[in-house]
């Protein structure tokens, strides 16, 4: 493992996010708001920590050859690095009383989880309310996949850099060169964000608030600026923006870009994406009908309206309410319960599992079914009329097991703080899916404020593990990983 490589670029990752705090700061010289001096300070802290490293472990023979022990090394340093330091704005802004929720703030942002422990949203300051939202933003496409597209000296050994951060089993690569895929991929984003700004504008909101929900819905964050989330604005056509662009944010981004390249029916052609809709659909048309039989609104399209924010919000794990959906029937809690298991697209921007391990479990199950009946028979799992590698189902597999064990795990620390049974392991669940709100006291109706630290603590970890897919944070947790 070579430390000042490492060292050297987890260094430029937190000069980045140090300088992205120059937006939040032009928000509070804008209103005139307390959040300037906090972002002043934090922006300063990081830049000069950031320079530091960066010019301290600077290495004269560049950063050739990554290896995938230290690629993976820097993406969970990384991400760990920049909820540190994205904390700092909270946490001079004395918006928390303990430093463990500034970073459980931090943490849920940049990870798209959008569990908060902030109590009243709407008395903190515009500047800390855009950087609590900014992070979502930074951390849906991924901050190492914006330093590969702007950073050139990352270029060189950026697959392992990339493989470890980009959701999914198997990372697409659009381009040749893993900077452009990166340059790809955020330009796409930046696109969707743009459109959404508009259209929430024209619904009413403020340049303020567009931009902040804009960026809770397209990386799947949740964090809004107001107490009630999304529900506060009382609107139809606001809630059907929001509920058609976090559908496309749980979308795999690769099939937005072939798209707009003018091939959009390979979206169609995916499979994963097929089935995507599909499930969704048949979710959404039963919560709907079962909330309407339930007498819970007044027509049936009002019961549609909410049912298809939920289910997009839960599916996409973004985390908006405009609905408790804990007063709905039990029928339409469970499915919900089912979506938070199961996530978006791999290569899209929310958490969860993603239909793609799922429905190639599915079809790996039904394989060893067949071949009860058909001892003899050989075939293999294929996903469209591609065959899939023994390695990767394995890799399927494995990640299937450790995500229901920690999520277990994890659920069972909380409960052993105190919180009870229901609420510790759709704590657990919520955290290690990154969707935020969950059931019981964690609802979309409350926040993680009364989860005790050690809790906080294991549910940060969640966040860590959810976001980066597990293997890239627990790999470090193995004594093998740090042998020569």
């Amino acid at each position: 493992m070579r430390w000042k490589v490492v060292l050297h670029i987890i260094g430029a990752l937190t000069l980045c996010v140090g300088l992205t705090m120059l937006f939040p700061l032009g928000f509070s010289l804008y209103y005139q708001d307390s959040g300037v001096v906090p972002l002043v300070k934090s922006l300063f802290v990081t830049a000069v920590f950031g320079l530091a490293l960066f010019f301290i472990f600077r290495d004269k023979n560049g950063n050739q050859g990554l290896s995938h022990r230290e690629g993976m090394a820097i993406v969970a340093l990384g991400w760990v690095s920049a909820g540190f330091f994205g904390s700092l704005p909270f946490y001079f802004g004395d918006v928390f009383v303990s430093y463990v929720d500034c970073f459980f703030e931090s943490l849920s942002g940049f990870t798209t989880t959008g569990a908060s422990v902030m109590t009243d949203i709407e008395s903190n300051a515009k500047g800390i309310l855009f950087w609590r939202s900014l992070t979502h933003w930074l951390g849906g496409m991924g901050i190492i996949v914006l330093s590969l597209a702007i950073l050139p000296f990352l270029g060189v050994g950026g697959m392992q850099l990339y493989k470890a951060e980009v959701p999914g089993p198997v990372p697409d690569k659009l381009k040749p060169r893993i900077k452009d895929t990166a340059m790809v991929l955020w330009k796409v984003y930046v696109l969707f964000s743009a459109i959404e700004v508009v259209l929430l504008m024209f619904g009413g909101m403020d340049f303020f608030d567009s931009l902040c929900h804009t960026f809770g819905t397209l990386a799947t964050g949740g964090f809004s600026t107001k107490n009630s989330s999304v529900a506060y604005f009382q609107s139809a056509y606001i809630d059907y923006v929001i509920t058609f662009f976090m559908i496309v944010a749980a979308i795999n981004f690769s099939l937005h870009y072939q798209m707009i390249k003018g091939r959009p029916l390979l979206m169609w052609r995916d499979p994963e994406f097929r089935f995507f809709g599909i499930v969704t659909l048949i979710i959404t048309a039963i919560i709907t009908i079962s909330v309407y039989s339930a007498t819970e609104y007044e027509s049936f399209s009002d019961s549609f309206r909410y049912t298809s924010f939920q289910v997009a919000s839960i599916m996409s794990t973004t985390g908006f309410a405009t609905a408790d959906y804990e007063i709905w029937p039990a029928l339409a809690q469970g499915l919900l319960l089912f979506c938070m298991f199961l996530g978006g697209c791999a290569g899209s921007t929310s958490g969860g599992m993603k239909h793609l391990r799922i429905m190639l479990l599915l079809k790996q199950s039904y394989q060893e079914i067949f071949r009860i009946i058909h001892p003899r028979s050989v075939n293999r799992v294929k996903l469209g009329k591609t065959v899939v590698k023994p390695e990767t189902m394995n890799d399927i597999l494995g990640f299937f097991v450790l995500w229901l064990g920690l999520f277990v795990i994890c659920g069972l620390v909380v409960s052993a703080t105190g919180v009870d049974v229901v609420s510790s392991f759709a704590a657990s669940l919520a955290c290690i899916g990154n969707i935020g709100p969950g059931i019981g006291s964690v609802g979309p109706t409350e926040n993680y404020a009364h989860i005790p630290e050690l809790g906080k603590w294991a549910l940060i970890f969640c966040m860590l593990l959810g976001r980066l897919e597990i293997y890239t944070v627990i790999v470090l947790c193995v004594p093998e990983f740090w042998r020569k």
